[in-house]
C-alpha cells in the first residue's frame, strides 16, 4: 500500500466520536488526506492513539506510512505503540544520577534507543537481584542528560516478569552493576484485547 491508502486504513480504525485536546476528529484528517496533507494527517492519527486505545493494525498502518515518507521518529514512535498494544504501558518518572556519581558521562536517548537493565524486585534461585531488560523511551525530550529527570516509558524484552509492577515501585536502572538511575512506576496498563495480527 502506499501512504495515503495506508493513512486511510488507519483512519478507518478511530471512532468517530474520539478527538482530541483541540477537537480534532477523524473527520479532520480526512480533509486533510484529500489535500494530500499526509504529514498532518499522521501526526493527527497519532495525537488519536494518545486519546483513544487504538488496535496493533491501526499504529502499523501509520509507521509503514511513516516510513516510507521518511519519518524515522514518528515510524520508531508507532512501532513502540504498536508495541505497547501487544504487550501494555509501562511509564515511570526516572531520574539519572549525576555524572559525578555514575558510568555515564553523555546524555541518553529518548528515542527508544537504549536497553537498560532494570532492578524490578525480580530475584534469582540464590536470592540476588534478577535485573530485567526494556527499552527506554523518553517523553517529550530527545534526550536526557546525567542527573536529568523525565517520565520514560519502558518497553521489556520479556513483558511477563513485569507482571507485578504496581504505581508508585520504586525501580532502579543499570547499564553495569552500579545504580544508573531511579524510577517511580506512574502507570501500568496490561493489554486491554487480544490485538489484532
Amino acid at each position: 500500500m502506499d501512504v495515503p491508502e495506508l493513512l486511510e486504513a488507519a483512519s478507518l480504525l478511530v471512532p468517530e466520536e474520539i478527538a482530541t485536546e483541540n477537537d480534532i476528529t477523524v473527520n479532520d484528517i480526512w480533509d486533510y488526506l484529500t489535500k494530500d496533507e499526509w504529514e498532518v494527517a499522521l501526526g493527527l492519527l497519532e495525537e488519536l492513539g494518545d486519546v483513544h486505545p487504538l488496535p496493533f493494525s491501526f499504529w502499523e498502518s501509520l509507521a509503514t506510512a511513516a516510513e516510507q515518507m521518511r519519518l524515522e521518529e514518528s515510524a520508531a514512535w508507532c512501532h513502540w505503540r504498536g508495541y505497547e498494544t501487544r504487550n501494555g504501558i509501562i511509564r515511570a518518572d526516572l531520574t539519572l544520577r549525576p555524572g559525578t556519581e555514575a558510568r555515564r558521562q553523555t546524555p541518553i536517548s529518548g528515542a527508544g534507543v537504549l536497553r537498560p537493565m532494570w532492578n524490578i524486585g525480580n530475584r534469582t534461585a540464590t536470592g540476588e537481584p534478577a535485573l530485567s531488560i526494556a527499552l527506554l523511551w523518553v517523553e517529550l525530550t530527545p534526550f536526557l542528560e546525567p542527573g536529568g529527570r523525565a517520565s520514560v516509558r519502558l518497553a521489556p524484552l520479556d513483558p511477563s516478569q513485569w507482571q507485578h509492577l504496581q504505581p508508585n515501585q520504586v525501580i532502579t536502572m543499570h547499564e553495569d552493576r552500579s545504580v544508573a538511575g531511579t524510577a517511580v512506576v506512574l502507570e501500568v496498563h496490561r493489554p486491554t484485547a487480544t490485538p489484532s495480527p
